[in-house]
């Protein structure tokens, strides 16, 4: 079989997820800029996308060496691509399934799941809680999960040698999926500042945003604006991230393989918390996103970033693991280097007590019930 390279500029089939003003970057006049056209054009150029000689009907894509969204008039035989380096390697399959290494098959199950969890649930989350219950199921979740998300393997590094990407990376996910909490982890070991687009099911924004940016709705989902890369399966994101951002350094060990031992049972446990929207939930995100300074295995900032998800309220994660580079800057806001801590811009506030926290949402991002 003989191919065929294209070197061409193709404008991606949907805007790109910084072009959206004020809510969904924070750089205003991002969409009119032309660092978001070269985005794109080197995303295509520089990934040597290659197809075949028969393939006269391209359509949209967007091909990475680590996944590939992408939509070829509903070709979906395999190709083989070539990187800049010459390296050979193989594209997935593009069909209308949702995910690989057991993310299909945990798709449809969180979908049985999600129904028979809220049975079990605490209800209306915007009510006064069981806190002893919240923090023993959460404790107990991060029981299971050790030591994965809780430091950062930068801890070695001076502030100065660990510098974020120019751009956040932007992850929709939703807090209850196991493989979402994977990328999670590796954020935290990777220790970077990332923007959250919480996706719960019935989600009135972001899974729309899933869909017309990515082609199908699968969870999680990466974007990187700094290389115009997006991303499915959880597996290619963490290797992604390690690549990209860990300075040749690797996940730590069994992460990736222990979510399908024990990265069910904080969902379990929390008795699918982070999971559904609630429908008393504002309808238009706040102007500016909120920030949380947190850290993956932390049982008091888990039941904070629920309550978001259920609201699906954007924010900017700001990884404070063991070790992490933001633990300074933690100290000189609150004298304190206890988390989760809120900093929400849109009125000044800031707290750092994960109950207060939870009633401050619901109070001011939802229309609570009395």
């Amino acid at each position: 079989m003989s191919f065929t390279m294209y070197s061409c500029t193709l404008s991606p089939p949907n805007p790109p997820l910084l072009s959206h003003k004020n809510y969904y970057s924070d750089t205003n006049n991002y969409e009119n800029s032309p660092t978001n056209q070269i985005h794109f054009t080197t995303l295509f150029n520089s990934s040597g996308l290659v197809i075949s000689k028969k393939n006269k009907n391209l359509g949209s894509c967007t091909r990475n060496r680590f996944g590939a969204v992408c939509s070829l008039n509903e070709e979906k035989e395999e190709k083989t691509s070539q990187d800049e380096n010459g390296a050979q390697f193989a594209s997935r399959k593009i069909d209308a399934g949702l995910g690989n290494g057991g993310s299909n098959s945990s798709t449809s199950f969180l979908t049985f799941l999600c129904p028979l969890l809220k049975l079990f649930s605490a209800g209306d989350p915007s009510q006064e809680r069981n806190y002893l219950l919240e923090e023993t199921t959460s404790s107990l979740s991060s029981l299971a999960r050790l030591p994965w998300g809780s430091r950062s393997q930068f801890d070695s590094l001076s502030s100065q040698q660990k510098v974020d990407p120019p751009l956040h990376l932007q992850l929709f996910e939703f807090e209850a999926c196991p493989f979402c909490r994977r990328v999670r982890e590796a954020i935290t070991e990777l220790d970077l500042s990332v923007e959250i687009y919480p996706c719960p099911k019935g989600s009135v924004r972001h899974r729309e945003m899933v869909r017309r940016l990515g082609g199908r709705e699968q969870f999680p989902f990466l974007v990187d604006p700094n290389t115009g890369i997006s991303i499915y399966e959880s597996t290619d994101i963490v290797k992604y991230l390690f690549q990209q951002y860990g300075e040749e350094r690797s996940p730590s060990f069994c992460l990736l393989e222990s979510t399908l031992v024990t990265g069910w049972v904080p969902t379990l446990l929390r008795a699918g918390r982070g999971m559904t929207f609630w429908e008393n939930s504002t309808k238009e995100p706040p102007p500016r996103k909120l920030e949380l300074f947190s850290f993956e295995n932390n049982p008091h900032a888990r039941i904070v970033r629920e309550a978001l998800c259920e609201l699906e309220l954007p924010y900017i994660l700001q990884s404070v693991g063991e070790g992490s580079v933001r633990t300074k800057q933690l100290l000189d806001m609150c004298g304190s280097k206890q988390v989760p801590y809120l900093v929400d811009p849109n009125n000044g506030t800031q707290i750092g007590d994960y109950k207060k926290i939870i009633s401050y949402l619901f109070q001011t991002y939802s229309f609570a019930t009395t």
